[in-house]
C-alpha cells in the first residue's frame, strides 16, 4: 500500500543536493521543495514506511490513497539524540531554588534515584510512555533513552527494558554517579562501584542497550573523572558498545578530548570547551551535541555553537529531557534557544536537530527526506518551516502518523 502526501507548502528535505530546491542563503543546505508531494510506501509490523518519491505536486505518481495538507510545510522528524525518560518522582523544587541561586553539581539525581527505585515497572511504564507520546506531539520521531536512575544491577537492567520498548537506541548509564549509599565508604565505596559498572552491571545491561555512556565531569563529586570514565568506555566498547559520553558540562575538563580519542559518537553537553577541545572534535568523528534546555533551566552559559560550526565540528542539538536540569521534551524550543542564544542560523538549528541528531546515532536512514530513507516526517500547521524557532511555545509541528 502506498500513500501520496500532497498540498506540502514547503518541504524541507534536509539534502543540500535535492533537485529543484529552493536556491537562498536562508535555506542553505535544507534542500527546500515549494508546492511538493512525497510517496510513502512500505510498512508493516515489522517495518517502517519508506520514502518512495519527492518532486512537485503537480508531477506526482499515483497511490492507493492520499491526504491533503493544505500547503502546510513539512520537515523531517526531529532526532532527539540525548534524553533521560525512565524516571519517576519530581524536582520542580530544585528547579525553583536554582532559580534563587543555587548551582547545580549534579547532587539532585540521587532524589531521582530513590523515587524511581520505588516505582513499579506499570508506573515508569506508563510515564515513558507519556513523556515519548509527548514528543511525537512536538515533532520528534527518534529518541535516544538512557538508564541511569537505578544505580543498581536489577535497577538499570529494569531501564533498559523499559527503554527498549520504544526505542532502538537505549544506553546503559550505569555511571550516570556514584549512587548516595557509595558515597560514605559503605557498601564497598566508590571503587566498588567502578568495579560493579564496568563488571557484573554491564555483563547483565549489554544485552539490552545499543550504547553505553559516562558521566565525565572533574568538577562534580558526584560523577567521574577521566580515569574512571576511560575505564567505563573501554569496558563498554568491549562489550560490544557503542560509547557516548557527557563531557564539559559543569567545566573545562578531560571528556571532550577522551571522547574523541576513543572514538566515540557523541560527546554531550560542550558547555565549557578549550581551544584543544575544539581542535579535538574537528579534526575527529565525534558529534558536538548540544543541549541549551539545560543552560536555560540551569542558568549556566550557552555553549558556543557559532565557535563549533565554525571549526567545521558536526553538532547535534538535543533536549536532554530528564527531571533535574531540563524537564522539557520540546525539540522546537532548543531549535529557538540554538537560534536565539546559540548564534545558530534557523537553517543551522534545523539541520542539528534532524542530520545532526541521525550522526550522532550513527544512523543514515532518519534525519532527512530521501527516497528509500524512513518516512519519518512532521507536519508544520503553517506555511513555511520557519516557524518552528518564530512561533517559540507555540505547539506548530507534530509528527505524522503513517
Amino acid at each position: 500500500m502506498s500513500m501520496l502526501i500532497t498540498g506540502i507548502g514547503e518541504l524541507v528535505t534536509c539534502d543540500g543536493g535535492t533537485e529543484g530546491a529552493v536556491e537562498d542563503p536562508l535555506h542553505a543546505g535544507l534542500g527546500v521543495l515549494r508546492d511538493a508531494a512525497v510517496v510513502v510506501g512500505g510498512g508493516g509490523e515489522d517495518t517502517a514506511p519508506v520514502v518512495e518519491w519527492i518532486g512537485p505536486a503537480d508531477r506526482a505518481p499515483a497511490a492507493d490513497w492520499a491526504v491533503d495538507l493544505e500547503g502546510r510545510a513539512v520537515v523531517p522528524g526531529f532526532v532527539d539524540s540525548h534524553s533521560h525518560l525512565v524516571f519517576a518522582g519530581d524536582r520542580s523544587a530544585e528547579f525553583a531554588a536554582r532559580m534563587s541561586g543555587t548551582p547545580y553539581d549534579g547532587g539532585g539525581i540521587a532524589v531521582t534515584v530513590s523515587a524511581t527505585r520505588a516505582a513499579s515497572d506499570g508506573e515508569l511504564r506508563s510515564l515513558l510512555q507519556h513523556r515519548v507520546q509527548e514528543m511525537r506531539s512536538q515533532g520528534t520521531t527518534t529518541v535516544e533513552v538512557k538508564s541511569g536512575y537505578g544505580l543498581t544491577v536489577e535497577d538499570e537492567v529494569r531501564a533498559l527494558r523499559l527503554g527498549g520498548e520504544v526505542t532502538s537506541e537505549v544506553t546503559y548509564l550505569g555511571a550516570h554517579v556514584v549512587p548516595p549509599e557509595r558515597r560514605d565508604g559503605s557498601s564497598g565505596g566508590r571503587a566498588a562501584y567502578l568495579d560493579l559498572v564496568c563488571g557484573e552491571m554491564l555483563e547483565a545491561c549489554a544485552p539490552y542497550a545499543r550504547w553505553v555512556d559516562v558521566f565525565c565531569e572533574p568538577a562534580s563529586p558526584h560523577a567521574f573523572d577521566g580515569e574512571e570514565s576511560r575505564r567505563v568506555l573501554e569496558a563498554g566498547r568491549a562489550a560490544g558498545l557503542g560509547l557516548r559520553v557527557h563531557g564539559n558540562q559543569l567545566g573545562e575538563g578531560p571528556g571532550v578530548r577522551l571522547a574523541v580519542e576513543l572514538g566515540a559518537a557523541s560527546v554531550d553537553h560542550c558547555t565549557y570547551l578549550s581551544d584543544a577541545d575544539v581542535e579535538a572534535l574537528a579534526g575527529g568523528g565525534t558529534v558536538a551535541t548540544l543541549l541549551p534546555g539545560v543552560e536555560f533551566s540551569t542558568r549556566q552559559p550557552y555553549p558556543d555553537a557559532r565557535r563549533l560550526l565554525d571549526a567545521g565540528v558536526e553538532v547535534a542539538v538535543a533536549t536532554d529531557c530528564n527531571p533535574g536540569t531540563c524537564y522539557s521534551s520540546s525539540m522546537p524550543l532548543m531549535i529557538a534557544l540554538a537560534v536565539r542564544e546559540m548564534g545558530m542560523t534557523p537553517a543551522e538549528a534545523l539541520l542539528a536537530a534532524t542530520v545532526g541528531g541521525a550522526q550522532a546515532l550513527r544512523r543514515n536512514d532518519i534525519g532527512r527526506v530521501v527516497v528509500g530513507r524512513r518516512a519519518d516526517l512532521a507536519v508544520v500547521d503553517a506555511p513555511s518551516w520557519l516557524h518552528i524557532p518564530y512561533r517559540v511555545g507555540v505547539p506548530v509541528v507534530r509528527a505524522l502518523e503513517i
